[in-house]
Parts: structure tokens; C-alpha cells; sequence
């Protein structure tokens, strides 16, 4: 049993616990660099308590008398490391075994097994990084995708640290000036000031708020887009699933309704994630176990971000097509009209036409449709291009804009915004200015949420809890 302290040297292994073919021990904290000297072996008796920081070392690791591995040593001395404290990293062989012993040799001379996520918490604590890039840590190691990495990257290098505290730094002046004139009223006049506060607030609330609406990409880019294909049986629904895993993952025959239950894959399309279902053919049947899949598929699709619809372009449109084209009206959907390559019966214009003839009320038809092979991969990369610039709008731009994708970001965003609404709620009333601080404070603690300067230990504790061990 450890007794834990702040003060404690700390160390885990920060590599994946695999055979490999090196791993990294990593050690923090005010004993690190004299515990590594305790159990490093090198040439001419060197010390590492007497080498300069940020060097590296060739040499042994021993428990006692005993060598465990050959390594190289890192040492970086604080402040100037990740955590801010003397660090140490030890590069070994990557075998489960070795880096177990590395790591129990360690805790043996003084070190203490870290907690989860505890070297990041540590560089938060000890102000190297804000709460919002130390979020952006998980979320690096956690990218499925490319625009997931570049927006979690550029959350790491501070853009929505500097954002937030460019609001915090506008609020906090037009408090602090309330607050003067109140206490110094002789001198300090606020005749007119409410106007002034106005446009002031207006803007924040401006860029707040676009931020809030930032959030419904970012979702998407985290966590990735909601995809049910729908279609009639034996359109090729599988043969598409198949094709975009690159593996096959759904049984695929020439015999209708093979596919009885939802069957999800996540998979990477170039730049984005899709969350990807495949669904039991739609059609009127009999049997008691299509038609529980058949309803399923239904469900998926109504709780879906998109609908991939596929059309056998080989036989006519029958009451099914019909009755699934008419269900898309609600969603982001695009047509695949699949079997391109056995020279087809319908056209993009025959689906635009049907598509027009059930929905008299819209005026434009503006889902896409798309000539396929699920065979071959014809069309695939239109298809990309076309859930891109559906979801995204086009190429997004990570070098200036800002994707909110962490929904405590959001709900801390929303609160402090409702909190500007209630000043200029104040304003319009004509009530007086010490009720204008009130709700400004409140908004700034609100937004200081988000990157760690006012909230409670507690949550700091949960939110690095979910770390990986060596993080």
C-alpha cells in the first residue's frame, strides 16, 4: 500500500504492454534522476545525478548485482519537461517480462506506481499545460481519423486556451471596471456605460455562440458519423460494407434476405469515421425473424446522421424503392445505385424523376446520386467526397477555425453565454451595475471551466482518471 502524494516520484510504463521492439519506463517527480542513478550501470562509473538535462545516457539498468536490460536513459530537469519536474525515460527492450522488471526495480528503490493519467495531471498542476490541452492528450491518442487528430493537435497547441481566455480577459476588464466606479463613484462614471456593455457583450455572445455551433462538427469529427445503409434485399448492402472495411465482415450471397440483423463496423474513409451499419433488406415478408431485422433497419435509420440508400440498377424500382425513397426526406441521405458495371436499367434522372413525382412539396431534389460498384470500387471516392462536403461543408480549415468536440467544453460554453443573455437582460431593464458583475462573473468562471482555473478537485480527479496508465 502506497501512501499517494503530489510530492511522490511516480513511475509506469508509458508504452503499450506488448513484445516490441523498445518500450519507455518513465519516471517523475523531486527523486527521479537519483533513483535512476541507483539502478543505472554505465561506462566509467558515470552518474547521472551529475549530467546536464536533456541528454541521453548508454548503459545498463540493475537490480542490484543483477543487469536486467541494456537502455537508453533520457533526463530532462524540470521545470523545463512535460510535468514540469525532473523526468526520466528509459528506453529498453520491448519484451512484456523486461519492462515489468525495469519498471519494479523503480518502485523498489523509492518510486511509486503512478495513476492513471497522473504525468499529465501533474503537468497541469504544475502549469505547463491548461485543462484543455490536457483533454487534447487523450484525444491525440485516441484519433480514428485524420481531421479527429488535426483538431485534437491544434486543441493541444492552445487555440481554444487562447480563445477562452481572450473572452475571460474582455469579461474580466468590464467587471473590474464596474466594480471601481461602484466603489469609487466620485471619480469613475458609469452614465452610458449599459450601451457601451452592450456592444461588448453582443460580440462575445457572437463568438460564443460559434463556438457552441462549432460543437456539431466537432461530434462528427470525433466520434464519427452515424451511417445505416438501407436497401432492398440482395442490392449489394454487404458487398458495400465489405468493400469500405476492406475485408469481408458480411456474409454475401445470391439469396435474398441473408442479412437478418444490424451488423456495425467503424471504419476510416480516408479522412473520415463513419460508424457504419449494415441492415436487413427492406421488403413485406412473412417471416417472423426478417421482419424483426427488417424493423430494426427501420429504427437504425431514424436515429442515424446518414442514410447510404442502395438501388440495384440492374432490375426496375419496385413499392419498396418507393417507400424508401419517400422515408429520406428528413435525412441526409445519398443514393448508391449499385451493379453499375452490369450496364443498368435505372439512371440518376430515373431517381430524380420518381424522387420529385412522391414529394410535390419540394422544390429541388439535392440528394446525391451515384453510379457504384461494390465489386469493382467505382465510385467509392465520389462517395467520400460526397459525405465530406455534406458533413463538413467542404474542406475544413484547421489553421484558423476552432471545432469544439468535447461536450464539458459545450455545456460550459452554452451556460456562460446564458449568463451574457442575463446581463443584457439587465440592461434592457435598466437595472442597476453591480447586476451586470454578478452574471459577468458567472460567465467567466463558466469559461475558466474549460481550461482548469475554477473548478473542483473532484472532477480535475475524474477527468484524468480516464488516462491510459503511462499518460
Amino acid at each position: 500500500m502506497f501512501y499517494k502524494s503530489e510530492k511522490d516520484t511516480i513511475a509506469a510504463i508509458s508504452t503499450a504492454v506488448s513484445e516490441s521492439g523498445i518500450a519507455i519506463v518513465r519516471m517523475s517527480g523531486e527523486q527521479a534522476i537519483e533513483i535512476a542513478d541507483k539502478v543505472y550501470r554505465g561506462k566509467n562509473n558515470k552518474r547521472l545525478v551529475c549530467q546536464k538535462t536533456h541528454t541521453i545516457h548508454y548503459g545498463y539498468i540493475a537490480d542490484a548485482e543483477n543487469v536486467i536490460d541494456e537502455v537508453l536513459v533520457m533526463i530532462m530537469r524540470g521545470p523545463k519537461s512535460f510535468t514540469g519536474e525532473d523526468t526520466i525515460e528509459i528506453n529498453c527492450h520491448g519484451g512484456v517480462y523486461v519492462v515489468n522488471r525495469v519498471l519494479e526495480t523503480l518502485i523498489k528503490n523509492g518510486a511509486r506506481p503512478a495513476e492513471p493519467g497522473e504525468f499529465t495531471k501533474r503537468a497541469f498542476l504544475n502549469g505547463r499545460i491548461d485543462l484543455s490541452q490536457a483533454e487534447a492528450v487523450i484525444d491525440v491518442i485516441q484519433s480514428e481519423n485524420e481531421y479527429a487528430l488535426q483538431s485534437s493537435v491544434n486543441q493541444l497547441r492552445g487555440n481554444i486556451k487562447n480563445k477562452i481566455s481572450d473572452i475571460r480577459a474582455k469579461i474580466l476588464y468590464h467587471t473590474a471596471f464596474i466594480e471601481s466606479a461602484l466603489d469609487d463613484p466620485e471619480h469613475i462614471s458609469v452614465d452610458g456605460y449599459g450601451e457601451q456593455l452592450r456592444v461588448v457583450i453582443l460580440e462575445l455572445v457572437s463568438v460564443i455562440q460559434k463556438l457552441i455551433d462549432s460543437a456539431s462538427d466537432g461530434e462528427v469529427i470525433k466520434e464519427g458519423i452515424q451511417t445505416v445503409i438501407l436497401g432492398k434485399p440482395n442490392v449489394g448492402k454487404s458487398s458495400l460494407l465489405n468493400a469500405l472495411v476492406g475485408e469481408d465482415r458480411a456474409i454475401v450471397t445470391d439469396i435474398a434476405g441473408t442479412t437478418r440483423d444490424v451488423l456495425q463496423e467503424h471504419i476510416r474513409l480516408k479522412e473520415l469515421s463513419l460508424n457504419i451499419m449494415d441492415t436487413a433488406g427492406i421488403r413485406d415478408t412473412e417471416d417472423i425473424i426478417e421482419k424483426i431485422g427488417v424493423d430494426k433497419a427501420i429504427n437504425s435509420a431514424k436515429e442515424s446522421d446518414l442514410i447510404i440508400y442502395i438501388i440495384d440498377s440492374s432490375v426496375s424500382l419496385d413499392g419498396n424503392d418507393f417507400d424508401i425513397l419517400q422515408s429520406l426526406e428528413d435525412k441526409k441521405s445519398i443514393i448508391l445505385l449499385n451493379k453499375s458495371d452490369l450496364g443498368g436499367k435505372i439512371q440518376v434522372d430515373d431517381v430524380r424523376i420518381e424522387y420529385l413525382e412522391r414529394h410535390t412539396n419540394f422544390k429541388e431534389f439535392n440528394i446525391p446520386v451515384i453510379e457504384i460498384s461494390a465489386k469493382t470500387g467505382q465510385g467509392i471516392d465520389e462517395l467520400e467526397d460526397a459525405i465530406r462536403d455534406m458533413f463538413y461543408h467542404g474542406q475544413l480549415s484547421f489553421n484558423t477555425e476552432i471545432y469544439i468536440t468535447n461536450m464539458r467544453h459545450k455545456n460550459a460554453l452554452i451556460e456562460a453565454n446564458e449568463s451574457l443573455n442575463k446581463v443584457m437582460q439587465s440592461i434592457d431593464l435598466g437595472m442597476p451595475e453591480d447586476f451586470y458583475s454578478i452574471d459577468l462573473m458567472d460567465a467567466y468562471e463558466s469559461l475558466g471551466s474549460i481550461i482548469g482555473e475554477s473548478m473542483g478537485e473532484d472532477l480535475v480527479n475524474e477527468i484524468f482518471s480516464k488516462f491510459c496508465m503511462g499518460k
